[in-house]
């Protein structure tokens, strides 16, 4: 009666060829999952963005987005402070600098896991003509009770989302917030066609 089933060596085969595989599509997934967090990063900051100038309006006062470094990247904590450069945020009528987990918040969100696979850089640019220009460090952006941006000289309206490495190639992403507080995410890589609609 002849045996059924693998020998060694077709065994072996099979598991070299699965091998073989698994380190080409590993840099892939590496580069998918961070271009995910990216993504989740972005979205996460646009909500706030939108919640913040909704907060304003509803209220009829001003409210600002605040961006903030935490101890912890999952946690709401008191030892915040104000950052250019986290995905971390809170919304509040009053800076939350060392009050993060305090209740003046009207809404917050840390920015998690993706923390230490995203770079995020905010910024004030005065540049009308190149979106892409962050120009100088900005915190925060306030909505007055017209959903406008109420200080103009100093707000974010530059926001860059980018992957954890400078040797690696991302789905890099923006948002651009513009005076009258709406806010819009687009695509900086040069390799964007000028009709395309996702072209910053």
């Amino acid at each position: 009666m002849r045996a059924r089933g693998f020998t060694l060596v077709e065994m072996a085969i099979t598991m070299a060829v699965l091998a073989l595989l698994l380190m080409i599509a590993m840099p892939s997934i590496g580069v998918w999952l961070n271009n995910s967090r990216i993504r989740s990063a972005t979205e996460s900051l646009q909500a706030g963005l939108q919640t913040a100038r909704l907060e304003a309006v509803r209220r009829n006062q001003n409210v600002s987005l605040y961006l903030v470094s935490l101890s912890d990247p999952n946690t709401m904590d008191n030892s915040c402070a104000l950052s250019s450069a986290s995905g971390s945020w809170v919304i509040s009528t009053a800076s939350p600098a060392g009050k993060c987990a305090g209740a003046a918040a009207l809404a917050s969100r840390p920015v998690g896991d993706a923390g230490g696979q995203v770079r995020v850089t905010a910024g004030h640019s005065t540049d009308n003509t190149n979106k892409t220009t962050l120009g100088s460090s900005a915190t925060t952006v306030t909505f007055n009770g017209f959903g406008r941006i109420a200080n103009t000289d100093t707000a974010i309206n530059r926001i860059k989302i980018t992957g954890p490495s400078d040797n690696t190639t991302y789905m890099d992403l923006m948002l651009i917030v513009d005076s009258g507080g709406g806010v819009r995410m687009c695509d900086p890589r040069s390799t964007i066609g000028a009709t395309d609609p996702r072209k910053c």
